[in-house]
């Protein structure tokens, strides 16, 4: 690809309000960007927040025509997941994009801008007993953008899929500054999937997502979690009666000891199980989940209302970190059936989803040696560790994705094929494309 330019940009005609000094950001702000590119201490000059797609495309195609490489985000949240990139001439952020394009409530879709926050998207949805099943971390200040570009969707993706399996459609601004879409408004128009899935979890790296289609589903009248605690033969027992039988959890996590003992659970393997439906349809499976738990020697308590919330709120609390502190988080993968066993030795905080294997390890004090043993058991157990958010020192030694495909030269193609001049979040991806 073309080497790319990281001096700022010059007599573009846009309003000065959408064009901040990186400088003159609050610290937070600064402290992410740099904790994004491999050299921190060459921060960006600018942080520009375009206010409508027009203004987005006219940013990008200046950045094209000077060569002009930049770093595109939402509200920041993660900014500083996935690998640390090159140096960038600015920082283009999404979040004055903000605007519900359409919400067809009887075809229960929504079309709405790539800065529009998940939660302000819920609230609007509320009224008409509709939502969208993603529960992230960091939900209350995540863009949609942010999560399509991160594939970050939370424990409901144990029921509804993941971030790609709830677009129906989207819109990107190319590296030419020219819109792109894929896929369509409704539910059953398939065309651009193949695209969807590419630029879900790209980091960036592929185009510049400004608009985006998501499949809503009704609000469940009644919610119920149960926590299951007990040895870890007996925990993965129901573990896998679970998988095998016909009961649907709209969330289902194993809990490591110590996570379980951080959210006031005892400190045991436990297994949180969340039935949201009608409440004759929640009380029949709680029955069932009951019964099962009688025979496998388990514990079971129920929480429900804030309790309920509150439980599943500090399970993602306790993930980011006191205060937002920087900690060690990986994304972590194994083959459900091993899940258990991971669970049983990992260190710090981790948990898994039932249905999947996949989720998240968290340790404040976790040597390079450390780090290592965990990603080769999670290899060993047919899965992944990537690291998401970590100390600077630490993702510039360590290899950040842990990639083990042989897809390389496949996303390597794609990469010069959407951005042949390297525009887009420079090395941030896998094998630094």
């Amino acid at each position: 690809m073309s080497s790319v330019s990281t001096m700022p940009l010059d007599g573009l005609t846009l309003p000065q309000t959408i064009i901040h000094p990186v400088h003159a950001l609050p610290s937070v702000q600064q402290t992410a960007i740099a904790n994004a590119l491999r050299d921190s201490s060459r921060l960006p000059e600018q942080w520009v927040e375009p206010g409508t797609v027009a203004e987005l495309q006219q940013i990008i195609q200046q950045c094209q025509q000077k060569g002009v490489s930049l770093l595109p985000c939402g509200n920041g949240s993660k900014l500083a997941w996935g690998g640390l990139g090159k140096p960038v001439g600015m920082v283009v952020s999404s979040r004055k994009l903000d605007r519900i394009i359409d919400h067809a409530v009887a075809d229960l879709t929504v079309t709405v801008e790539a800065g529009v926050k998940l939660q302000a998207l819920q609230d609007l949805l509320k009224p008409h007993q509709q939502f969208l099943p993603l529960d992230p971390l960091y939900s209350d200040q995540a863009t949609v953008g942010g999560l399509m570009a991160t594939g970050n969707a939370g424990s409901w993706q144990q029921r509804y899929g993941g971030v790609r399996d709830l677009i129906l459609g989207f819109s990107f601004v190319r590296g030419d500054g020219q819109l792109a879409k894929a896929g369509g408004r409704v539910v059953k128009n398939v065309a651009g999937y193949d695209l969807m899935k590419l630029f879900t979890g790209s980091y960036g790296t592929l185009g510049f997502i400004s608009q985006i289609t998501f499949r809503l589903y009704p609000l469940p009248p009644t919610s119920q979690t149960l926590v299951l605690s007990g040895s870890a033969e007996n925990l993965a027992q129901a573990a896998q009666t679970l998988r095998r039988s016909g009961l649907t959890p709209t969330a289902a996590e194993l809990l490591s000891p110590a996570l379980a003992q951080k959210l006031g659970l005892g400190d045991r393997l436990s297994l949180l199980l969340r039935f949201q439906n009608l409440r004759e349809v929640v009380q029949a499976l709680t029955e069932q989940v009951k019964q099962l738990a009688q025979v496998i020697s388990l514990n079971v308590e129920i929480r429900e209302a804030q309790a309920e919330i509150d439980l599943w709120q500090g399970l993602k609390t306790a993930m980011i970190g006191a205060n937002g502190n920087r900690r060690l988080l990986c994304k972590i993968g194994v083959l459900p059936t091993q899940s258990v066993n991971f669970l049983q030795q990992a260190p710090g905080l981790a948990h898994l989803q039932l249905g999947t294997g996949l989720g998240y390890l968290q340790a404040p004090e976790l040597a390079v040696s450390e780090l290592r043993q965990q990603r080769t058991i999670c290899q060993n157990y047919g899965g992944y560790l990537t690291l998401l958010d970590a100390p600077h020192a630490l993702k510039s030694t360590e290899d950040v994705w842990g990639y083990q495909g042989n897809g390389l030269e496949l996303m390597t193609r794609l990469k010069q094929q959407f951005d042949p001049q390297g525009l887009f979040s420079p090395g941030r991806f896998v094998g630094e494309l």
